[in-house]
Parts: structure tokens; C-alpha cells; sequence
């Protein structure tokens, strides 16, 4: 505890200027700003606990909540590429919309697989299919491209088991199975306008195809491989959402009065759906699935090792950002600042505002410091003990969306998504910047 009384809002500006400028003028890997955030305001919080004690609780619960389900969620979405799962929906899709309705099934196949795989990866697995498309029709390849963002970057950003609403939904206390639920028509309705927006872009910018960035890995070039099927490649996203969804429609079964009594008569089978319904075990059947697709169709043993543990070590650096804005958002609520942003901002306990004020600190954390995973982190860090002390006129889940709709807007130079984009597609950072 430290001897002077600091405001706790002064302490949340403090947090946040050693966050965000670790990382953004420090270089610090996110992990450590968001630990040094945490001791810095956790030594000088009047809270009674120690630093540590207080940064302790707060990773290891964070790591319980999330921690399990990250590592499964990389297992599943590495296993779907390696397997070529992957590029067996995005050409089912493409087949399906046909070539005229091309630049809708980038964005339907960027949104299914920004669910069990990370953006970077969709936009390397996807843009080759762009490039080809390009090539042929010569014209569109800003569409093209967008159509592959707007996609992959709002289910990565509202639908777990990607690791931001992942965290979101565990510190609002919200339902998996609803996240997944409510991210997905959040996310539908977002892509869609981003559509709409690639397609005013495609026609008022014309970004050109270059040759120096060219790949000839698309999906079709190697349709001599062995590939599983649509449906086998599909189970791995569908069965969690499914799964899960179980769950939910078991609760509000329970609260049905016909229901509820032949529940209570068949317990084993009520026990049975919810073990089921778990996210642990969710997500542990979807990856089973997932690896055996992958001994299936990547008969190598060595191979299959390696893509298992390439999956997990890159999944630790996420479960320890994570868990680090967990300890980031504990020392915050335990020097009393839902309080403080009670007594300061009484309006901002409001329905509607509240979720402005969700938005617009998300989006700012966004700008300041680039990461979208990191930007959701730190805002519910701060929102959600004012969350959970307040009687909210709607579900939390309406904020856990207004998080991940936050961490969308102004990407630029900072952002190593910016990058990606830049570099992989050809284009220039001024070009990048303006579409």
C-alpha cells in the first residue's frame, strides 16, 4: 500500500501512459507493458494487498478463464491449414457464389476462418486467391483485397475463440456460447457495410496489380493434393458453436416449466448436454477433430509434430498478453475505480452512453498503441468493475461488442496488421492508409 492517497483516476492515467508508451516509444513487447502497467498502479493503489499478490490473482484467473481454450482454439486453426481445410472452404465458397460473386466469398470465407485463425494468417492464406482473381478480370483487386479484411477482421475481433472477445466475454462475465452467438450477427452486419465501403473504394481508387509481390500458392494450384471434405472441414468451426449452443438453450430450457420437469426426470441426459456444452470440452472435441483431419491429410509424422507445437508456442505469447491485461484490469479494480468513475462521470452509467464510452476508449487505445488484441484488453480493464457494480439496462454483452466494434477503426502505421496488408498486397503505405 502506498502512503500517499492517489485518485484512482490518476492511477488509470498512469496505467494507461505506461501501457501504451511502452509499447508504442519503449518497444516493449506487450506482455511487459501491460505487467508494468499492472505494478506501477498496483504499488501505488491504497489497496491493502501487495503489488504482486494483487497482479497474481488477477493473471492466474485470467489464465484459468482463457488460457486452455487459446491453446485449443491455435491447435484447431493450424491443424485446419496445414490439413488444407482451409482452402477446401474457401473454394467450396467460391464455387458456390460463382466467379461473378467472387468478392462476396472472400469476405463470407475471410469471417469462417477469422474465427479459429489468427488475421495475419487468413490474409496470407486468402490473397492469392485476390491476386488470381485480378489477374483474370483486371480490374478489382482493391475489392478483392478489402473483401478479405472486412471479413477476417470482425470475426477476429468479436467472435472467441479468438483471444480478445474471448477475454472481453470472461471479465464481463458473459456467456461463451452468446458471445459467439451475438459477435456473429454483430460481425455479419459490420462485414456487410464493409462491403459496401470496398465497393465504393474499389470505384473511386484503382490500386494496381504488381508483379514483384506475386505468389503461386492459391488453393487451385495445388488442387492436385489431397484435400478433406467440405463438410469434415467445416466440423472443427461448427461443432463448438454448436456444442455451446447447447448449453444455452439447456439454461433457458431449465426455466420452462415443461420443460424444466423433464429435465429433473432425466438428469443423466440434462448432465450429459451440459458437459457437453462446456468450452473446454467444446473446443477439446473440435480439436480433436481438428488433429486427426491433420494425420489424415499430413501423413508425415515429423510434420505433424512440428505444426502441433508451432500451434502451441505461438498461442503461449497470446495466453501471456492475456493474462497480463487480467492482472492489468485486478490492480485497476482494486483501487477503486468503478467508484471513481461513478462519482466522476455519473452520466457515463447510462445505457447508451456507457456503450459510446465502451467504443471510443477502445478505438483510442487502438490508435495510440496499434494493437486491436491489446486495445480490447486494457478497455475492458477499465470498464468492467464499472460494469459489474451498476445495474446495466441491458446485457453486457452489448459492451463486450462495443469493445471489439472499438478496436476496428484508424489502423495505421503502428499496427502490424497495417503491415501485413501493406507488404503482402503490394501496395503503398499511402494507398494502404486511404482505402
Amino acid at each position: 500500500m502506498f502512503p500517499l492517497q492517489i485518485d484512482p483516476l490518476v492511477l488509470l492515467v498512469i496505467g494507461m501512459v505506461t501501457v501504451v508508451g511502452g509499447i508504442l516509444v519503449g518497444r516493449w513487447h506487450a506482455f511487459l507493458a501491460l505487467l508494468a502497467g499492472a505494478f506501477l498502479v498496483a504499488t501505488l493503489s491504497p489497496a491493502e494487498e501487495s503489488a504482486s499478490t494483487q497482479i497474481a490473482k488477477g493473471f492466474g484467473d485470467t489464465c484459468r478463464n482463457v488460457g486452455i481454450v487459446i491453446g485449443l482454439a491455435a491447435v484447431i486453426g493450424r491443424c485446419l491449414l496445414e490439413s488444407r481445410a482451409a482452402e477446401r472452404i474457401v473454394v467450396a465458397l467460391r464455387r458456390l457464389l460463382g466467379e461473378q460473386r467472387a468478392a462476396p466469398a472472400l469476405v463470407v470465407s475471410g469471417f469462417i476462418l477469422g474465427i479459429p485463425v489468427y488475421f495475419d494468417t487468413v490474409f496470407y492464406l486468402l490473397l492469392p486467391i485476390a491476386r488470381t482473381l485480378a489477374r483474370q478480370t483486371k480490374r478489382n483487386y482493391l475489392l478483392y483485397v478489402l473483401s478479405i479484411i472486412v471479413g477476417a477482421t470482425m470475426a477476429h475481433s468479436l467472435v472467441p475463440p479468438t483471444p480478445g472477445p474471448l477475454m472481453v466475454a470472461g471479465a464481463l462475465e458473459i456467456d461463451v456460447a452468446l458471445m459467439m452467438q451475438a459477435g456473429i450477427v454483430v460481425g455479419v452486419l459490420a462485414a456487410s457495410s464493409g462491403y459496401l465501403f470496398a465497393l465504393w473504394a474499389n470505384r473511386r481508387w484503382t490500386i494496381p496489380l504488381r508483379d514483384e509481390v506475386d505468389r503461386s500458392d492459391a488453393p487451385e494450384s495445388r488442387a492436385g493434393e489431397i484435400a478433406p471434405s467440405l463438410w469434415l472441414s467445416l466440423t472443427p468451426i461448427v461443432l463448438p458453436v454448436v456444442l455451446l449452443s447447447l448449453g444455452t438453450i439447456l439454461a433457458q430450457a431449465g426455466r420452462a416449466e415443461g420443460l424444466a420437469n423433464w429435465l429433473t426426470e432425466h438428469a443423466q441426459v440434462a448432465a450429459f448436454i451440459k458437459t457437453l456444452s462446456d468450452k473446454h470440452v467444446a473446443l477439446g472435441l473440435a480439436a480433436v477433430v481438428a488433429m486427426w483431419m491433420l494425420h489424415r491429410y499430413a501423413p508425415d509424422p515429423l510434420d505433424r509434430t512440428r505444426v502441433i507445437q508451432e500451434a502451441i508456442s505461438g498461442a503461449g505469447g497470446i495466453v501471456l498478453i492475456t493474462a497480463a491485461g487480467g492482472a492489468f484490469g485486478e490492480v485497476l479494480r482494486q483501487c477503486g475505480i468503478a467508484a471513481a468513475l461513478q462519482q466522476r462521470f455519473p452520466l457515463a452509467q447510462s445505457g447508451p452512453l456507457l456503450l459510446a464510452v465502451a467504443f471510443f476508449l477502445t478505438a483510442v487505445v487502438r490508435v495510440a498503441q496499434g494493437s486491436a488484441t491489446v486495445a480490447m484488453i486494457t478497455a475492458v480493464g477499465i470498464l468492467s468493475p464499472l460494469v459489474k457494480q451498476i445495474e446495466l439496462p441491458f446485457h453486457p454483452v452489448y459492451v463486450a461488442l462495443a469493445i471489439g466494434c472499438g478496436s476496428k477503426p484508424l489502423p495505421w502505421m503502428n499496427d502490424s496488421g497495417f503491415w501485413v496488408i501493406t507488404r503482402m498486397s503490394g501496395m503503398t503505405e499511402g494507398e494502404s492508409l486511404k482505402t
